[in-house]
């Protein structure tokens, strides 16, 4: 079973940019989809982007098209999320996760890692 640690997050101000990266250990790392996750305060988790086990496909929620950038290290074991212009209703824990199209695969969730970006 696939290992996941996230980081990058941070605290940012609106308009700024960050990079977040997610590190695979054991498992098939570089045989999975991958996807990003996000959970804001009070709300559902939603699924953010997708990355297929290539990184040839790719696709992304509507709300962060054309500002966030998924993408995959297969020799390093690691999925990135460029994030640019960023909102403050970007604000959330980002996880990643073995995903099904825009669906996780399983339903355990490690800590993520948080983005704040303050107005």
């Amino acid at each position: 079973q696939v290992q996941l640690a996230e980081s990058g997050g941070g605290l940012v101000q609106a308009g700024g940019s960050l990079r977040l990266s997610c590190a695979g250990s054991g498992g098939t790392f570089s045989s999975s989809n991958m996807g990003w996750f996000r959970q804001a305060p009070g709300k559902e988790r939603e699924f953010v982007a997708f990355v297929s086990e290539s990184g040839v496909v790719t696709y992304y929620t509507d709300s962060v098209k054309g500002r966030f950038t998924i993408s995959r290290d297969n020799a390093k074991n690691t999925v990135y999320l460029q994030m640019n212009s960023l909102k403050p209703e970007d604000s959330a824990i980002y996880y990643c996760k073995a995903a099904a199209g825009r669906a996780a695969l399983s339903d355990s969730w490690g800590q993520g890692t948080r983005v704040t970006v303050s107005s």
